[in-house]
């Protein structure tokens, strides 16, 4: 028995130039408009979702120290204001507080717009 002759693999044939730049082209067109259209699409609607949740995370965040901080000045105020009534201190210290958030409110009501000339 004899073993057949090894043969040689055929080289694939070389491009023709002109004949295959169709296609090239089109993947060329394809991919330029694929990413044009995520750059345009995806990256800002990406860049607005993370303002949105960092914002909502700020929001909250100050939130919660906005409330740390009144409680924080009730009870100061509770321990340090000279009265011997134990509920007309806490009644005082709550209207102090309250006059500086409103103070500060105003404050800021105030700025809210440009002066007019």
């Amino acid at each position: 028995m004899a073993t057949p002759p090894a043969t040689a693999p055929t080289p694939a044939p070389a491009p023709v130039p002109g004949r295959n730049d169709w296609a090239t082209h089109a993947a060329d067109t394809i991919d330029r408009v694929v990413t044009g259209i995520g750059d345009k699409t995806a990256r800002p609607l990406t860049a607005i979702a993370a303002a949105v949740v960092f914002g909502l995370v700020i929001a909250a965040a100050a939130t919660t120290l906005l409330v740390l901080v009144s409680i924080g000045m009730v009870r100061a105020l509770v321990n340090y204001l000279p009265f011997d009534l134990q509920t007309r201190k806490v009644w005082v210290a709550e209207a102090i507080t309250g006059g500086i958030f409103t103070l500060a409110g105003l404050f800021v009501w105030r700025k809210r717009r440009p002066k007019r000339s």
